[in-house]
């Protein structure tokens, strides 16, 4: 059934009239590397964590993404073009946009606005946050990431990452325009954020190492980071993750021997925190247990 479900959105975001060649080169790479073996083992663990009638009711995405080898990756995912509210998960967004903007010499990395970022990645602090929109301009943000460049919100793929409002009080002041979120993400999209960042292709690859090592690190130990470094210590996360009433978010480019891969999900549930906590166990089993085909790339602090 989910698999009938992935090929009806593959169908509907590449379809009649658009073509693959619509569709940026990447987001293109990244369809085409759909494994039906990890598809079939990404369903079954679901089950075991009953979570299947979630995904059927559409209140859980996920998109598991094998990039040891950067060059083939290998891709699952459940409701992956599902476009949910994501909490705080869309500063990735912001960071994006100043980055792009310094390197426009536009904006300035100096020690304030560094610290501003990594305060806004790693504790997910919504005043630093607002501060960073601010710098980088609103309006900015939306049009980077619908820009022919990125296309991380693209209406062909039922949208993607937004940011319509600042974090705090006070009203949206654009809306996503197929879902009308103020703060929306697709599990495709995201991993496509970190697909691009994990190839150095976001801005550049000094400025993608340089956003890497802000999500590093991580300060707050939920969810994903609660549970895989419960049971693997040794895993390096670079990660961003959100939470506002029912809705639960989490997302992350993980190394663990040897091994890396891009992780993400979307939760729409009261219970979704803890969900999000089991199954990136789950999602870390699958990508341990595979044969592995070549080393990947090494931790920031190795480059």
């Amino acid at each position: 059934m989910w698999r009938q479900l992935a090929l009806v959105f593959l169908f509907w975001s590449v379809g009649p009239g658009l073509g693959q060649a619509a569709l940026p080169a990447d987001a293109v790479a990244l369809r085409e590397a759909a494994d039906p073996a990890l598809q079939a083992q990404l369903e079954e663990r679901l089950e075991a964590l009953h979570l299947g009638g979630s995904v059927e009711a559409g209140q859980l995405s996920v998109a598991l993404v094998d990039v040891t080898d950067p060059d083939q990756p290998r891709l699952a995912e459940v409701n992956g073009d599902a476009m949910l509210y994501a909490a705080s998960l869309p500063k990735i967004a912001i960071l994006l946009a100043a980055f792009q903007r310094v390197d426009e010499g536009a904006l300035t990395l100096d020690d304030e606005t560094r610290d501003l970022m990594t305060r806004m990645i790693r504790n997910s602090s919504n005043s630093a946050a607002t501060a960073m929109i601010r710098k980088v301009g609103r309006d900015y943000i939306n049009e980077l990431l619908r820009s022919p460049r990125y296309r991380l919100y693209d209406e062909s793929l039922n949208g993607g990452l937004w940011v319509g409002k600042e974090y705090g009080r006070g009203s949206a002041y654009q809306r996503d325009p197929l879902h009308h979120l103020s703060h929306g993400a697709t599990a495709f999209q995201v991993a496509r954020f970190y697909y691009l960042l994990e190839k150095g292709q976001l801005v550049s690859p000094q400025s993608s190492r340089e956003m890497k090592r802000i999500l590093g690190e991580p300060a707050i130990s939920h969810k994903f980071v609660g549970g895989l470094l419960a049971e693997a210590p040794q895993a390096q996360i670079y990660r961003k993750s959100g939470s506002w009433r029912d809705w639960h978010a989490d997302s992350a480019i993980v190394e663990h021997d040897g091994r890396t891969y891009i992780a993400v999900g979307l939760a729409q549930n009261p219970s979704g925190g803890e969900w999000l906590k089991r199954l990136i166990v789950e999602l870390d089993g699958l990508i341990m247990d595979a044969p592995i085909r070549t080393a990947g790339l090494r931790s920031v602090s190795a480059r």
